[in-house]
């Protein structure tokens, strides 16, 4: 009884920290908000969340993995060793329309507070800093380079328009395509020339009907970055950018192979020349830790929020968290903050990631999170149980 009371007391301790760290992780979301950065340049973000770690008792390192937006704090010594990952780029054109100031803001307040458990109980915290979640793949490449050898669980919340615990992402790679054609004058000698930018619609006509016999979760986007520049010239160059997504990674290089083939086809068809390029980072489908979505679960209705385990409405997308969920056990629950008719990326969901209701979601979720990991470091056999599912799900 008397260790259940002071576990319970730890719980409060933390929460209670996090009200009173309310304003200022307000104020660094909303700053981060007012200054989008596009991925691998978060300068003013890493800055900003690097000092309020350090001047909060954090050991920072500063440009890990020879990326200089992506950072570690570190707390504490000995096991279980709790990360706390942070996002913090935007979107071209739309600003923070995916809520990454909320997620950046509540992980170094969830750290911060968290301090009290590790204080009392031991175990280390991290926040690591991970830049490029937009395309870019930044924990792919901080995977790959061993920043979470040594993790034992990984944690991060993002904003949406459910409250679910678990996460679904799917695997995705993207494709650089060209095709080089023969200019002509379009009117004068047109059967001289060889038309590149028919050769990228002809692909996305295959494409379009590929569709129609794909497995549902799997996903097919692109667009035309260059058709031409004269209507009156044949264009003798087009180029696209594509994404392949699906929902796991025996299906994705199935697919990626049927998507090629709309390209090569649409290449002999025409006669243009295609080069293409897959792109280096593979996002991973999620692998989520039950063990540790029902404890955040737990945790973050005790705060009166009500969150679902599943939600099979929740929409599809892709998070280089999948690859880290590959790596150790992890969860990417989602947050509401906006009504379900609000799209992420898109301006009304960037006006929801400054609004009061992003501001609850985000000490909601900050909270939640160090409760969580009070009660990792509280109770062994949890945490060894999270390590067991992880092992028996591979």
């Amino acid at each position: 009884m008397g260790e259940n009371l002071n576990i319970e007391k730890l719980r409060a301790a933390v929460t209670g920290e996090i009200d009173a760290q309310r304003h200022q992780l307000s104020e660094l979301s909303l700053k981060i908000h007012a200054n989008p950065e596009l991925g691998f340049h978060e300068v003013k973000a890493t800055a900003w969340l690097t000092r309020y770690l350090e001047e909060n008792g954090f050991s920072i390192e500063r440009g890990i993995c020879e990326l200089p937006t992506a950072f570690r704090g570190s707390y504490g010594q000995g096991k279980p060793t709790i990360a706390i990952l942070a996002e913090y780029d935007a979107l071209p054109s739309l600003g923070h329309a995916c809520g990454h100031n909320l997620i950046a803001a509540c992980a170094v307040g969830a750290a911060v507070a968290s301090k009290l458990a590790i204080d009392q109980l031991g175990g280390s915290i991290l926040v690591i800093g991970t830049p490029a979640e937009e395309g870019g793949g930044g924990k792919i490449i901080m995977a790959d380079r061993g920043v979470f050898n040594n993790v034992d669980m990984a944690m991060m919340v993002h904003p949406g328009v459910y409250n679910v615990a678990t996460a679904r992402a799917l695997a995705n790679q993207s494709l650089e395509v060209e095709f080089f054609g023969k200019a002509a004058h379009a009117a004068a000698r047109p059967e001289a020339g060889i038309n590149a930018l028919e050769a990228m619609l002809n692909s996305f006509a295959a494409i379009n009907s590929l569709r129609q016999h794909i497995k549902d979760k799997a996903r097919i986007h692109g667009i035309i970055t260059d058709g031409g520049e004269a209507v009156n010239i044949v264009p003798a160059h087009s180029a696209g950018s594509f994404l392949v997504r699906a929902a796991d990674n025996t299906y994705l290089d199935e697919l990626k192979e049927r998507v090629l083939n709309c390209f090569i086809g649409a290449a002999t068809a025409s006669g243009a020349r295609l080069e293409y390029r897959w792109g280096k980072t593979r996002y991973a489908p999620m692998r989520n830790n039950l063990t540790l979505a029902r404890l955040f679960r737990q945790n973050m209705q005790s705060l009166g929020r009500r969150m679902q385990l599943f939600n099979p409405s929740s929409a599809f997308g892709s998070t280089d968290m999948g690859n880290v969920s590959q790596l150790v056990p992890g969860i990417h629950p989602i947050v509401a903050i906006a009504p379900k008719d609000v799209l992420g990326h898109s301006p009304q969901f960037a006006e929801a990631a400054a609004s009061e209701a992003g501001i609850r979601g985000l000490v909601d979720a900050a909270k939640a999170l160090a409760m969580t990991a009070v009660d990792l470091v509280a109770n062994p056999e949890i945490a060894v149980k999270v390590k067991e599912e992880f092992k028996q799900s591979k």
